[in-house]
């Protein structure tokens, strides 16, 4: 059971008096929300990776009824919804991202059925369901696919994806210089019916991943009916996936954007086993990996605002409670990610600014005010994320100095983070997030402080970017482990058996949520006590102004509403313990006060009159 913020109190001691002169700014940052804001403004959704929450059958892979059996988890928690990453027919060629068939559930993971008993055990619990959507592309098992390669050049059904002929005097070269996220080039060369080297085709992701070409209406009107199909089924919004990416510049120029070398290495040095005729990279030192998160000819194109203000339409047609839109968007600067939540368009975009940024005081404080002053500027709510099944975890991540360069996954071969630091900047940071005023989304097992699997052998890899680049990638891996729920159960009571697809660390046994429900002080409990405040005092719905009087390495803020005291919030990022100022008692704090102050990689939640 989670307290409310006055037991919490009676638990906790009270600050000691200070003298301490710190004052509130006089002019907030951002304003406090109607109080009758519609529940996406301020909701807490947690990400449900379907492969790893909770397997019913014993085959190793979650499933849907896994994940109906186990949503009393949600509820005891105390998010708002639930998020569930693709379970759609699929080749799984990218865990699921590669959709064959957008109207069904792949059998791994039950069937239309189980969808339907999960969400409306979810809704039961008052929990609303969003699901993934995966517009950008297709796998190439699609119907639609198959049809355009039987079909041949120049057919109907070749022109919803985007084929091109080859450049070079036999088109033996791909038709632009793009290059793929997962690594190498981001086209495939097919054989033709008659066994001649044909077209190419794009493919922003993995050549099992062709990218429709949303300039086509049949692409948008099948969409359409997609959005429609899962509407009528019952969940109440949809994640977008690489909402940024639908619509490419006219003509497929060649991007004259720089290259960069990330984490010291290129990206996109092809293996053995790519799609024959794939044009294939030469040695890493030599040809860097574009960086995908600029603005480029393949990304954040204009044109993808159209799109979404119908769907938004179609959405709003359903009624109330309002259906939302979430766009995964990798968007620089904020002025142009925030055109994707304008008030006829998406109702959310995650902050991939605030994941991203740096353990320092200063960069924290900069990409608060940032976001939200953007946000602002279109009437929308700024949303928080620390980790997601793309990124390292944050309890892992944050286990490295300041400043350490962005890791695509993280090796035994490699530095490793210090665990116990990871997870008290990571029950800190998860504090500091869950105290601003806006959405936040929370990523399956970070309530259990989990850490990534750094010590995974690469025999048991399976994310493409691991093959596509050499294993130079180590990918995402490390951050999609089947969940441990009981410590000394066959699979950590992921499933019946002792199958998991992938590898769990001997660790995780440690983060079980059978060794921390009801402990003290636990992650989980913390998480439970964090996420029951925020709902009582609504501070999704605050104000937010900045705190003054405190040092450089400190991040303070009040969260503010006419409906009740202020709650200050601290985090101590510097060497030495911090004062809290006179009259402020503590509520929550994510690690033990020293002698009533806030001590390093700490964040403490207090009332202040």
């Amino acid at each position: 059971m989670t307290r409310s913020a006055a037991q919490t109190l009676n638990h906790l001691e009270h600050a000691s008096e200070s003298d301490l002169d710190v004052r509130e700014d006089a002019t907030p940052v951002h304003a406090a929300d109607r109080p009758d804001a519609a529940w996406w403004r301020h909701a807490v959704i947690y990400q449900i990776y379907p492969r790893s929450w909770a397997d019913a059958d014993g085959d190793g892979m979650g499933d849907l009824p896994g994940i109906t059996a186990r949503l009393g988890h949600l509820r005891e928690l105390g998010v708002d919804a639930v998020w569930l990453s693709p379970f759609y027919t699929s080749p799984q060629a990218d865990a699921g991202y590669d959709v064959a068939d957008y109207r069904d559930v792949d059998p791994l993971f039950g069937t239309l059925a189980d969808a339907d008993a999960m969400i409306a055990r979810a809704h039961e619990l008052g929990l609303k369901v969003i699901v993934d959507m995966v517009p950008n592309h297709s796998s190439d098992e699609h119907v639609w696919f198959q049809a355009a390669l039987a079909d041949g050049p120049g057919s109907a059904a070749r022109e919803r994806y985007l084929f091109r002929e080859g450049r070079g005097e036999h088109g033996e070269l791909p038709p632009n210089n793009w290059e793929s996220v997962f690594g190498g080039a981001a086209w495939t060369r097919v054989t033709e019916a008659d066994g001649r080297p044909g077209q190419w085709y794009l493919h922003l992701f993995d050549p099992k991943q062709p990218d429709f070409n949303w300039e086509h209406p049949e692409v948008r009107a099948e969409f359409e009916s997609i959005l429609r199909f899962w509407l009528d089924r019952g969940v109440d919004g949809f994640r977008v996936d690489v909402a940024h990416g639908l619509i490419k510049e006219q003509g497929l120029p060649d991007t004259e954007e720089e290259r960069t070398v990330m984490l010291g290495h290129a990206e996109h040095e092809v293996v053995d086993g790519s799609a024959v005729g794939e044009a294939t990279a030469g040695p890493a030192a030599e040809k860097p990996r574009i960086d995908h998160t600029k603005r480029s000819p393949m990304w954040d194109q204009d044109g993808v605002h159209e799109v979404y203000r119908t769907w938004r339409t179609i959405l709003e047609s359903y009624g109330t409670p309002d259906r939302i839109l979430c766009a995964e968007a990798w968007v620089e600067p904020q002025e142009r990610a925030v055109k994707y939540v304008r008030d006829d368009e998406m109702h959310q975009a995650f902050n991939f600014d605030f994941l991203t940024a740096a353990w320092t005081a200063e960069d924290l404080r900069a990409v608060i005010t940032s976001s939200l002053r953007a946000a602002d500027s279109v009437g929308a709510p700024s949303t928080w994320v620390l980790s997601n099944h793309d990124v390292v975890r944050h309890a892992s991540r944050l286990g490295f100095a300041p400043g350490t360069p962005r890791m695509n996954g993280i090796s035994a071969t490699d530095p490793q983070p210090d665990r116990a630091l990871g997870l008290r900047r990571a029950r800190a940071a998860t504090a500091l997030m869950l105290a601003l005023p806006g959405g936040a989304y929370i990523y399956q097992g970070e309530e259990l402080g989990l850490p990534d699997s750094t010590d995974m052998p690469a025999e048991f890899r399976q994310d493409p970017t691991f093959a596509r680049t050499a294993g130079a990638e180590i990918g995402r891996d490390g951050c999609r482990v089947p969940m441990p729920w009981s410590a000394d159960a066959p699979s950590l009571g992921f499933g019946p058996s002792e199958r998991t697809w992938l590898p769990q660390p001997d660790v995780y046994a440690d983060y079980a949520v059978d060794r921390q429900v009801g402990v003290p002080g636990s992650t989980l409990e913390l998480y439970r006590s964090l996420l029951a405040t925020r709902r009582e005092l609504s501070l999704g719905r605050g104000s937010l102004a900045w705190v003054e009087g405190y040092g450089d390495d400190v991040v303070a803020l009040t969260n503010g509403s006419s409906q009740r005291e202020r709650v200050l919030v601290v985090t101590n990022l510097g060497p030495a313990p911090v004062a809290l100022p006179q009259g402020a008692h503590v509520l929550v704090s994510s690690a033990p006060l020293l002698d009533g102050r806030v001590p390093t990689d700490t964040t403490v939640w207090a009332s202040w009159a």
